[in-house]
């Protein structure tokens, strides 16, 4: 049995909220850099320049590099052998939340009732998913996630009939109707199958996976390459005024359904796709 003090979850949280507010992964900031490079528009590739401008302002000045710093949303991996002390795991998440959000004057944009509108004024509570694995490891993933892209989610529950066609429909339409709501260039995370609400966290989870983390599943893998290619002959483009860059990677995650159903969710991030892992 490994013990895991909820103080040092408080700060190891704390610190990962300021961080992925600051910086993007090495894949996705690697993605966004290449991408000048195929961008067939000459204000596309402005545009692109601009971005990668903004990310190295923002490393140099150490401030966020988007305005929105997002609802905190987390995938937490339980080994089994693991135990936490002093406390719930829940609460000590949140309270790095606050921690960070507030020590690091990153924009506090939750409020405590949908309809009231109230602002908690810590960006608290998080959006923490959980999984229990083996092991005596407790894995964090944290993801900001705006609600410019955010906004823009979809979930067709389509019919098995519809097969691998429907689900290529889905997919394109809901990328359309996003067109430059979502600013691109953006990512697409797509869940398919599952039931309504697993479709959904399938999407969100995958806009996490690293681009070089690529499925074993040859049909996924094919449809995302074949989904990235469509996306970005759409024109829609940088900032959504056209181009050849609409989006960087189209990330599927899949699962068993029922013989009535086919559920497919895409959530889209903007090119400021945060997320950040750490392992205790």
């Amino acid at each position: 049995m490994k013990n895991i003090k909820t103080a040092d979850i408080v700060n190891i949280v704390s610190e990962m909220c300021i961080q992925a507010n600051h910086y993007l992964s090495d894949d996705m900031n690697s993605r966004l850099k290449n991408s000048v490079n195929t961008e067939k528009s000459e204000l596309g590739k402005k545009i692109l320049n601009q971005l990668q401008e903004n990310l190295d302002i923002a490393d140099k000045e150490q401030i966020p590099i988007c305005q929105d710093t997002g609802m905190a949303v987390f995938f937490v991996e339980i080994g089994q052998e693991v135990h936490i002390d002093d406390g719930l795991l829940t609460d000590a998440i949140n309270e790095g939340v606050r921690k960070g959000y507030t020590e690091g004057y990153l924009r506090k944009s939750v409020v405590s009732d949908p309809i009231e509108r109230i602002n908690t004024k810590d960006n608290t509570p998080a959006v923490i998913h959980y999984d229990y694995v083996a092991g005596d490891k407790l894995k964090i993933t944290l993801a900001p996630k705006g609600f410019g892209s955010e906004n823009m989610s979809r979930v067709f529950m389509l019919k098995p009939a519809d097969g691998i066609e429907g689900v290529k429909e889905a997919i394109l339409t809901a990328v359309k109707d996003a067109g430059p709501n979502a600013c691109p260039p953006m990512v697409v995370g797509v869940g398919i199958g599952g039931t309504f609400e697993k479709s959904a966290l399938m999407a969100k989870q995958a806009l996490t996976r690293s681009f070089d983390d690529r499925p074993s599943t040859p049909w996924v893998k094919d449809l995302e390459d074949e989904m990235l290619e469509r996306i970005n002959n759409l024109g829609i483009g940088p900032g959504g005024l056209g181009g050849t860059t609409t989006a960087l990677a189209v990330n599927i995650n899949t699962y068993a359904t029922h013989i009535a159903g086919l559920p497919v969710a895409i959530n889209i991030c903007c090119h400021v796709n945060r997320h950040i892992t750490r392992e205790i």
